[in-house]
C-alpha cells in the first residue's frame, strides 16, 4: 500500500490529518460524532432510529478520500477533489482496505479506553470492537475506486453491512454492482437539484453530460434489488421553494426507491465560506416540506429526528429495519 502523499500533496494529506482523518493509501477512516456518542452517552444517530444501524458498530470510510467531480456549494469537506478518479496502476486491493480500514478505526477507539468500565460498558466497548456496518461516505465519491463493488464484497465476507453513498454521476459502477451481484446492502444517491441549471449552480460538477448521468441513475434505480434511498439535502432560500417539490417528486418517483430522506444543510466545515447559517432548515421547516413531498410522491412521512434535522420518506412495503441476523447483507 502507497502512502497517501503518493496520491495527494502533502498540503492536503495535512489538511485531513488535522482533522482526525486517518489516511492510508488512497482511502480515510474518521471515527464519527455518533459512534463517540453511543459508546459514552448510549445514543444513536437517525440510522440507528430509521433502520435499525447500531452507531458503536459502525465505521466510517472512504476508499477515494480525495476524488470526487463535484464541487457543492454545500460540502463541508475542503473542496480539493480531484475530479479524474483514481488510476488502475496504483489502486489498493479491496481485502487490504478492508483491513487496513477497522484497524485504523481501532486505533481510533483506542482513545476511548480510559473510559471503559465507567462511562463505557465492557459490553458496548466488545461490541464496538467487533464492526458490524461500514458507512462508506467519509469524503469524496466512493465510485471513483474502480474496485467499489469488490470492496463491498470483501466487507460482507467479513459479516459487516454497506450503506454506499453516490452522487449519482457513474451509473455504470451501480450497473457493474447489478451484474455481479455486488450491491451494497444500502444504496443512497445524493440529490439537491430538480432541474438541470440548478445542478450547475449547487453541484458545481466538473463531469461532462452530470445532469444526463444522474438521469440514468434514475432510471436504473428500480432495476437495482437492493434496498435503495435518495437523500436530500435541502438548503433554505435555495432549494426549498413551494414550486420546486413537483420537480423533486417526479425525478425521485422515476427512481421508485425504498426511502427518502430530506436532510438540512449543515452549516460546518468549509461551507460556511460559501453558505450561511440562513441556509439552515428547522425541523418544524423540514417536517412541513418533508409531509409535501411525501403527498406529491406517494410515500408515508414515517419518522424524523430533530436532532439532526432529517425526516423519513417510506414507500411503505420495503422493510424499514435491517435484519442483522443475515449474514448476506
Amino acid at each position: 500500500m502507497r502512502e497517501p502523499e503518493d496520491y495527494m500533496p502533502k498540503a492536503k494529506t495535512a489538511l485531513l490529518r488535522n482533522k482526525q482523518y486517518a489516511l492510508f493509501g488512497h482511502s480515510a477512516v474518521k471515527v464519527c460524532h455518533w459512534t463517540k456518542k453511543s459508546l459514552t452517552e448510549g445514543k444513536s444517530c437517525y440510522k440507528g432510529k430509521f433502520y435499525g444501524i447500531n452507531s458503536h458498530q459502525c465505521v466510517q470510510m472512504t476508499p477515494s478520500v480525495g476524488w470526487c467531480q463535484s464541487a457543492c456549494t454545500f460540502c463541508w469537506r475542503p473542496l480539493y477533489f480531484d475530479p479524474n478518479g483514481l488510476k488502475e496502476d496504483f489502486l489498493d486491493a479491496p481485502e487490504e482496505i478492508v483491513e487496513q480500514s477497522i484497524q485504523a478505526h481501532f486505533k481510533q477507539l483506542s482513545g476511548f479506553g480510559a473510559q471503559v468500565g465507567t462511562v463505557i460498558s465492557k459490553e458496548k466497548w466488545a461490541e464496538a470492537h467487533k464492526p458490524r456496518h461500514v458507512a462508506i461516505s467519509l469524503s469524496g465519491e466512493p465510485t471513483l475506486y474502480p474496485k467499489i463493488a469488490e470492496l463491498i464484497s470483501a466487507y460482507r465476507k467479513q459479516g459487516i453491512s454497506t450503506f454506499l453513498v453516490t452522487n449519482g454521476l457513474k451509473p455504470e459502477a451501480l450497473q457493474f454492482m447489478a451484474d455481479t451481484n455486488q450491491l451494497p446492502t444500502q444504496l443512497y444517491v445524493s440529490f439537491q437539484t430538480p432541474t438541470e441549471q440548478m445542478q450547475k449552480d449547487i453541484n458545481r460538477s466538473r463531469e461532462k453530460d452530470a445532469w444526463k448521468k444522474l438521469n440514468q441513475t434514475f432510471e436504473l434505480f428500480p432495476r437495482l434489488k437492493t434496498r435503495k434511498v435518495v437523500r436530500v439535502t435541502l438548503l433554505k432560500g435555495i432549494n426549498d421553494a413551494e414550486n420546486l417539490i413537483q420537480g423533486f417528486a417526479d425525478m425521485i418517483g422515476k427512481g421508485k426507491p425504498d426511502f427518502v430522506e430530506v436532510k438540512s444543510y449543515m452549516h460546518i466545515g468549509q461551507s460556511r465560506q460559501r453558505l450561511g447559517r440562513h441556509n439552515m432548515c428547522s425541523h418544524e421547516e423540514i417536517k412541513a416540506w418533508s409531509q409535501k413531498l411525501a403527498k406529491a410522491l406517494g410515500y408515508q412521512y414515517a419518522d424524523d429526528s430533530p436532532e439532526s434535522l432529517v425526516a423519513l420518506l417510506w414507500n411503505g412495503t420495503t422493510p424499514r429495519f435491517i435484519d442483522f441476523s443475515n449474514q448476506a447483507v
